[in-house]
């Protein structure tokens, strides 16, 4: 186990390295980037902004934050040096870094610490923002992102469990922590809730899975503050992810569940639905009194995220008293190997009465299929002065690019990379990032990882509804292509002599949503075929790439009397309606070569509209080769089933009877659509 947490570490370290290097990055700047993906992807963290600031005199440090949906903070801080071999760390280095950050928030809490810093600079925004609003914090989260591994022997520190009236709850991700996430295949640490150290005692439940073997289920009453308890422990972690994207797209308090805490309480059973939540197994205790669950692995709210969180904010923010109000739950028991097909369906059907709108956006969504299919199947063109063409891994659920890698030799490994390069490999959030940049308001993906992936599952689901056939191999291409943009931008802007080191993401956000802006404005769009052929942007358009930057800078930066954060500026529509209003003096600075290598609109939408005919024919073959495939006596056998007539449309019958004569009479496509489509029922 050391030799592989050893070679893992020596990898991670050749990643970000190398990320540090493409992008022309800070290595601290990259090393928590690294771990921000992972973490964020995972649920762990919403998101995570840049922000270095030590002063080693006073022992104050800071390395990053987010201000996170429960209106608190976390703060981040780094164990990085760039060691060139793992390390342990131990309890004394433990404390003295919680010691530092804590320090930090205590000086920005209590006074203006903020004068003594740079305007421009993030920590500066972050400071003032801690100074004004700390006193409305609902809980501190304070995070150590470690390059080293934690002792074995460590045992958990002793630290305050608050920092001036603010709850704090501190979190330690080592390299060995990151190793479990990584190797998990995809799968989120798991929340482990024992009863008696956070309620005193177990909870009473009723089993309701009679006599079914593989299959449990319980019904519980939960207590109103037990429910608050967990939320503000865990936060969102709670949720099962497309629960949290839904509350996410819309996290106002329930009007109606604030006021029945407030007016009624003892009729809260009553009044509400209740929670649905799914688990890997349970500890009951079998006593004189009933049954008891004393321990809950893995628990996940699917329905009642609502709920959930009202209880929380509502206590908090109403100081109302949850003693009389009552939960009811059901809680189903689902086997590890089985949850990332059940617990969705379990959180589609649960959800009907409030619909969770990317309910149907799993990683086994047929969107995502698609994009993976093209992703292994399509060879970008070799870059100039290369010998061999590669691929652009999309990694459909997370984990899916180290797994193809874990059984293999070290020359599959070799070839794979080669194949596959790590700097080619995006993942969901990537891609959202990517098309949302372009295609929506570049308000959401300064929101956050994973509230622009709600937002772009909201937008996607619907589209594929409406016809899948637009997301063909043209849409793939534009996505890598807008993907190859997006992380020049960032080498542009981390290169730039007037770059500071913060607010990068949101610069980069903005500078290719005010690209697009611009080039929309002479009815053109930039050349994505061009980047996809080329496999890198063109020095015109890093050039525009770079002016625009600095003026999407210049304006964000300062934002208007009253907003102290940038981050906090960056995620409201004023900000982009305020760069919006400069869009002229923007185009002013550009060169008449950038217009030029813009296509006209009309012939971009006309290519995409060939490439849509072209994925409906290619999707029709598909589906009479697999009608095919399935041969005559398949299609017999349904169509001999008793009351088959009445079971299927005279249309879906007619299918039938010409599928039933394979190989004599061939369906049409849609006669294979419809035949496909029976499969699911048959």
């Amino acid at each position: 186990m050391a030799d592989e947490l050893a070679e893992f570490y020596n990898d991670f370290r050749q990643e970000f390295l190398a990320g540090a290097a493409a992008n022309s990055n800070f290595s601290l700047a990259e090393f928590l980037a690294s771990f921000q993906r992972e973490l964020s992807e995972s649920g762990q963290i919403e998101d995570l902004s840049f922000c270095y600031y030590e002063n080693a005199p006073t022992g104050i440090r800071v390395d990053g934050f987010w201000k996170n949906d429960d209106a608190g903070i976390d703060l981040f801080i780094a164990d990085f040096r760039g060691r060139g071999e793992l390390e342990t760390l131990g309890k004394p280095d433990v404390e003295a870094f919680i010691k530092r950050i804590s320090k930090f928030y205590t000086a920005c809490s209590t006074g203006k610490f903020y004068e003594k810093l740079e305007e421009t600079s993030a920590v500066y925004g972050l400071a003032r923002e801690i100074y004004e609003h700390s006193k409305f914090y609902s809980r501190i989260n304070l995070y150590l992102i470690s390059e080293r591994r934690l002792s074995e022997g460590f045992k958990n520190v002793q630290i305050d469990d608050r920092l001036g009236e603010i709850p704090v709850a501190f979190h330690i991700w080592d390299i060995s922590r990151l190793h479990r996430l990584r190797t998990s295949r995809g799968a989120k640490e798991p929340i482990i809730i024992d009863f008696n150290e956070v309620w005193g005692k177990g909870i009473q439940c009723l089993p309701a899975h009679l006599n079914a073997e593989d299959y449990r289920s319980y019904l519980l009453v939960m207590p109103g503050n037990l429910v608050a308890d967990l939320y503000e422990r865990y936060s969102s972690r709670l949720l099962e992810q497309n629960v949290r994207s839904f509350l996410q797209a819309r996290a106002a308090v329930n009007k109606g569940i604030r006021e029945t805490i407030l007016d009624t309480p003892e009729m809260f059973f009553a009044y509400n639905n209740g929670i649905t939540a799914t688990a890997t197994d349970v500890a009951v205790d079998v006593t004189s009194s009933g049954e008891f669950i004393t321990r809950i692995d893995d628990l996940q709210i699917v329905n009642g995220g609502q709920t959930t969180a009202s209880l929380f904010h509502t206590r908090r923010k109403d100081k109302a008293g949850l003693d009389n109000v009552f939960v009811q739950m059901k809680l189903s028991i689902v086997d590890p190997g089985l949850s990332e097909t059940v617990v969705p369906k379990i959180s589609e059907y649960a959800n009907t009465q409030n619909r969770v709108n990317a309910a149907d956006f799993f990683a086994n969504h047929p969107f995502h299929i698609q994009m993976e299919k093209f992703s292994r199947r399509i060879w970008a063109p070799a870059v100039q002065g290369a010998q061999r063409e590669t691929k652009w891994f999309y990694e459909r659920a997370r984990g899916q690019y180290a797994d193809a890698q874990s059984k293999q030799s070290a020359g599959e490994k070799k070839r794979f990379a080669a194949e596959f390069p790590k700097d080619q490999m995006f993942t969901k959030t990537d891609l959202a990032k990517f098309d949302n940049t372009w295609d929506e308001h570049p308000k959401w993906v300064n929101l956050g990882a994973q509230k622009n992936f709600a937002q772009y599952a909201k937008r996607i689901s619907g589209e594929w509804k409406a016809g899948p056939s637009r997301f063909n191999e043209a849409y793939f291409r534009q996505a890598v292509a807008r993907g190859i943009v997006f992380k020049a931008t960032e080498k542009v802007v981390s290169e730039a002599s007037w770059y500071n080191g913060g607010y990068r993401a949101n610069i980069v956000a903005y500078t290719i949503a005010m690209i697009g802006s611009i080039a929309e404005s002479r009815d053109k769009v930039v050349d994505f075929e061009a980047i996809w052929r080329n496999q890198k942007v063109n020095h015109t358009l890093r050039e525009a790439i770079a002016i625009v930057a600095r003026f999407v800078n210049i304006c964000i930066t300062v934002p208007p009397a009253g907003i102290s954060n940038v981050s906090e500026w960056a995620k409201r529509d004023a900000c982009w309606t305020s760069l919006l209003a400069g869009r002229d003096q923007a185009i002013q600075m550009l060169s008449t070569d950038f217009f030029q290598d813009l296509v006209e609109k009309n012939v971009r939408e006309s290519d995409l509209k060939e490439a849509k005919r072209a994925q409906k024919f290619e999707v029709g073959i598909e589906g009479i080769e697999k009608v095919l495939s399935l041969g005559g006596g398949y299609w017999k056998a349904i169509l001999s089933k008793p009351n088959a007539s009445k079971i299927f449309s005279p249309k879906e019958v007619d299918a039938l009877r010409i599928a039933a004569q394979i190989p004599k009479k061939i369906p049409t496509e849609r006669q294979a659509e419809l035949l496909l489509s029976i499969t699911l029922r048959a």
